[in-house]
């Protein structure tokens, strides 16, 4: 294991599972709404759930809120902002904003799996302006330059 996720949770939410793997080489940690009446997204809308968590993230990593593929697929929903990004130092509610891109109005229940977390680690750059850019064999070549 890596280093911890310290995680704190609104009082009213300790009934619902903490975030969690599901299999044994899962990438993300499932998340879980603590909504307290049902939210429904209807077709081409855009709603915040909440999970009641709190989180901290270690220094050098970001948390990644992603859509569980197959609410993807069956139901058309995502994470509009994907992948939403937590930062290090947010010390904010965890929530996720969710699209409904289907045909049908999808309903958030308390307590569902309706996201994932993955943390990563990045790296800081420094910003430099240059006149040139170094030549590449694709150069500016993009949107399905290299194939179908």
């Amino acid at each position: 294991m890596g280093q911890a996720l310290k995680v704190r949770r609104r009082p009213e939410t300790r009934d619902l599972p903490l975030p969690q793997y599901m299999s044994a080489h899962a990438a993300g940690l499932d998340l879980y709404a603590a909504n307290d009446e049902p939210v429904t997204i209807a077709p081409g809308d855009v709603k915040l759930v909440p999970t009641g968590l709190f989180v901290e993230i270690p220094p050098g990593c970001e948390g990644q809120v992603r859509a569980r593929s197959g609410l993807a697929l069956r139901y058309g929903l995502l994470v509009a902002n994907a992948p939403g990004t937590i930062d290090a130092d947010y010390r904010g509610e965890v929530q996720v904003i969710l699209a409904n891109c289907s045909r049908e109005p999808f309903t958030i229940s308390r307590g569902m799996r309706f996201a994932q977390l993955v943390i990563n680690r990045f790296e800081r750059v420094e910003v430099q302006e240059v006149e040139e850019l170094s030549a590449t064999a694709r150069g500016s070549g993009g949107f399905g330059h290299t194939g179908h």
